[in-house]
């Protein structure tokens, strides 16, 4: 692809979260990884999740734009290497977990990781119907709502 995406470029460092995305194979999966450092911190220190609730809205427009930008400028549709989309995603399902282990990162982990490939309505409405941006975005955001309110149950009803 002639002017292909770039690491030297701003925006592409930035929806590659650092160009974890190009990482090869399942750069979902890396960019998820590279969300739980962040998360672990957080919850060691125990920080209160909804101090982190403006940087998440900011982070959250911001990647909407830059996400709409980019695939605009280089004529894409979600491409696999943008995986702010995943830390966003990642760090939805945290806000479920005040006061957890920070083990409990790893059960997160996983079920962000399942309902993220599931794609369950409305993920999937975002991921093939809104080709814009946002749809790049939010249906992470929706599939890190499942994981986290799936973690809140297993966690606080079941075991």
């Amino acid at each position: 692809m002639k002017n292909a995406p770039s690491l030297k470029q701003w925006e592409i460092i930035f929806l590659s979260f650092g160009g974890v995305g190009f990482l090869p194979k399942a750069p979902g999966t890396w960019g998820t990884l590279a969300t739980l450092p962040f998360l672990w911190g957080l919850s060691a220190l125990k920080f209160p999740n909804f101090l982190v609730i403006p940087f998440f809205i900011f982070l959250t427009a911001g990647s909407c734009y830059v996400a709409e930008v980019i695939q605009k400028k280089y004529d894409l549709h979600d491409p696999q290497w943008i995986v702010i989309d995943e830390v966003l995603g990642m760090l939805t399902t945290w806000f479920f977990m005040t006061g957890s282990p920070t083990w409990h990162l790893i059960p997160a982990f996983i079920l962000f990781r399942f309902f993220d490939i599931v794609k369950i309505w409305p993920a999937s409405y975002f991921d093939k119907e809104v080709k814009h941006g946002m749809g790049t975005i939010l249906d992470d955001i929706v599939s890190g709502l499942f994981a986290g309110i799936s973690y809140y149950i297993i966690f606080n009803y079941i075991f």
